[in-house]
């Protein structure tokens, strides 16, 4: 019965953390909005049927039955309006800041997310060397020594132990599937030394597929109340960079349409962590759903910054454009382009759920 309760307890956490991304990225908007004193119509928690609303002011306050999304309606913002308050009436610099501010916020929340994980963390992980292992290391054989710091691996800079961990997960097995040679670059003293075709050590998981690791053992650093931030930041930092690689990745090719997530599998990736956090205990669990949410609040911040159609970043790109050249694009052209970039995004999220459903019913693991 307990795993039950703690099954449900965590569900609700999932839920309660993914209204508070949505919520933040757009009370961005909101306050915003309000702090240029934009007009907003409606703040909305959630689409669909309202279950409850309010007003205050001029503006009324939703909690809607789909937690699937929320909207911070502004007058003006997709039609004319002879308010002067009106978005569409406001300088192309505040509506810039207006937009950006819901990706802004989420990447705050993502920061102040990843600060509460690392507050159970007695020892922060560097990308130096502290010492090989026992049993001998590829890395010390091909000369690196304790106190190196590394740079780089296969070309990707390192600054922090989770582009180090990415790195490796990102790096490619040969045709067999058996070695992984890697080129890695460290820095030692005021010397800069690359070290190619270094073979990594390899771990086979259950399904036979093998994985890179490391033989060897970081550097700790001592949490402290000043380092907390900082830290927090970098990792945030090391999170976008990893959504950037990646999404370079499925343009090069290297990643294919079965690598993609939607929201049901999405939901399939924090039930399977919460579930592997649950082995070892409740509080496990809970770190490993708020680390994903943590991945959740970064990716929509970042991706919706993307100067694509439909996206905050594609209005950004033509308020961007109105600021340049001091000419409004009309609103019919910008609109057109909109719904049709949102058209293909609704393609593209039907697509991947229907990928996401085939993934449970067969028993395929997530990439």
């Amino acid at each position: 019965m307990s795993g039950v309760l703690q099954g449900i307890g965590l569900a609700v956490i999932g839920v309660l953390l993914f209204a508070l991304i949505i919520f933040i990225h757009e009370f961005g908007h909101f306050f915003t909005a309000k702090l240029f004193r934009v007009r907003v119509n409606e703040f909305s928690l959630g689409m669909g049927t309202k279950l409850f609303s309010f007003t205050r002011g001029e503006t009324m306050y939703a909690l809607r039955l789909l937690p699937i999304g929320g909207y911070c309606a502004m007058e003006g913002e997709d039609e004319e309006s002879d308010d002067p308050r009106a978005f569409g009436r406001q300088p192309a610099w505040q509506r810039i800041l207006i937009v950006a501010a819901g990706g802004i916020m989420n990447i705050v929340l993502a920061i102040v997310l990843m600060a509460c994980l690392l507050m159970g963390d007695d020892l922060f992980g560097t990308p130096q060397i502290a010492k090989f292992a026992d049993t001998g290391s590829a890395f010390e054989q091909a000369g690196m020594l304790p106190g190196d710091v590394i740079t780089s691996v296969d070309g990707y800079a390192i600054y922090t132990d989770q582009d180090l961990n990415f790195a490796l997960a990102m790096a490619s097995l040969d045709a067999e599937g058996e070695t992984a040679p890697l080129d890695v670059t460290v820095r030692r003293g005021d010397e800069t030394l690359t070290f190619q075709d270094v073979p990594a050590a390899l771990r086979r998981d259950g399904e036979g597929t093998a994985h890179i690791v490391l033989d060897l053992y970081v550097l700790g650093e001592e949490r402290t109340f000043w380092n907390l931030i900082p830290k927090a930041c970098a990792d945030t930092v090391s999170n976008v960079r990893m959504i950037y690689a990646t999404l370079y990745g499925m343009i090069t090719g290297r990643f294919g349409f079965g690598d993609l997530a939607g929201p049901v599998g999405t939901a399939q990736a924090v039930t399977q962590v919460a579930a592997a956090g649950l082995e070892s205990g409740f509080s496990d669990a809970v770190k490993n759903i708020v680390y994903i949410m943590q991945i959740i609040a970064v990716n929509l911040g970042i991706v919706n910054l993307l100067p694509l159609p439909a996206l905050d970043g594609g209005r950004i790109l033509f308020l961007l454009i109105e600021l340049i050249f001091r000419r409004r694009v009309p609103p019919k052209y910008e609109g057109w382009v909109h719904a049709a970039g949102f058209a293909l995004l609704l393609l593209l999220m039907a697509a991947v759920t229907v990928q996401d459903i085939a993934r449970i019913v067969t028993g395929r693991p997530l990439a």
